[in-house]
């Protein structure tokens, strides 16, 4: 397969089982991280942690009146969550994905081989 050359693309987390399995399970969640006329700021950035750790999964909703665009928005999403990836961009929502420390849903934690 070759390598993506349009940078958009390049930003997301390169396609894999578990994009697939994360992509369809997005494709049910509702935004809970919105990001408004201020664009990404800190505030947003810390609800946008939390949630992280909260619900491993998010769906963030980029406002029409938001500075940036939703290319942009969600670069600045994924860069200011430290581990997290940019799963999708459609129309202007993003899903962002950070394995949980302790309890992942989605993909096993590292470690010795189970027996």
């Amino acid at each position: 397969m070759p390598t993506p050359t349009n940078p958009r693309t390049l930003a997301l987390m390169p396609s894999s089982p578990l994009r697939r399995k994360l992509r369809a399970a997005g494709h049910h969640l509702s935004p809970v991280v919105q990001v408004g006329k201020e664009g990404v700021t800190e505030a947003v950035l810390r609800q946008l942690d939390r949630a992280l750790l909260d619900h491993e999964l998010v769906k963030v909703k980029v406002g029409t009146e938001s500075p940036e665009g939703r290319h942009e928005a969600a670069l600045a999403l994924r860069e200011g969550a430290p581990g997290a990836a940019l799963v999708q961009v459609l129309g202007r929502t993003a899903l962002l994905y950070r394995r949980h420390p302790k309890k992942p849903r989605f993909e096993p934690l590292p470690g010795p081989a189970r027996q």
